[in-house]
């Protein structure tokens, strides 16, 4: 179980990366232009990843008082994508040095409506990357919709690939 969570937090930093260097790439007007999905710009969807990622961590952490980035200013996209990429390298780094133990221990945390719940670390994991993974899918829709045209192709599978080239 250790190295497939490994291998995914290894992953998910590594996709991540690759769409967010495209964002990044483009006009600064299209980051904030209005595109239907979840989140109403590309600006909103990784910030709201970049929240997720930092909440879980924090939770994981035990963290007595969830400390949400960014909610008190208005930091660029190059700002928030730092945010993320770092805290995606930071869950790469714990996973890899988790012991089993860490990674099957249950911990209890309120989520933001103050309701309680226990979760294994590694359901925790597995959730943080796979919500990424769907942000990513919303944000290739919105760039397709802005008329990007070359976008990378960040399956798992392409990780691989390249993981072993």
């Amino acid at each position: 179980m250790k190295e497939l969570l490994g291998q995914y937090a290894a992953y998910n930093l590594w996709a991540n990366k690759c769409i967010t260097d495209l964002i990044l790439s483009l006009d600064v007007a299209q980051h904030r232009q209005n595109v239907e999905s979840s989140f109403p710009t590309l600006y909103a969807t990784v910030l709201h990843m970049w929240v997720a990622e930092t909440a879980w961590w924090q939770r994981v952490m035990r963290q007595e008082k969830i400390i949400i980035p960014a909610e008190t200013d208005n930091p660029s996209m190059q700002d928030v994508v730092l945010g993320l990429l770092q805290q995606s390298a930071q869950w790469e780094e714990w996973v890899k040095n988790a012991s089993d133990i860490m990674l099957m221990n249950v911990y209890e945390y309120q989520n933001s409506k103050k309701e309680l719940f226990s979760q294994a670390v590694y359901e925790t994991v597995m959730h943080v990357m796979n919500h990424s993974t769907y942000h990513r899918g919303q944000l290739v829709t919105m760039m397709r919709t802005l008329g990007v045209k070359t976008i990378p192709q960040t399956d798992f599978m392409v990780f691989i690939r390249n993981k072993k080239s």
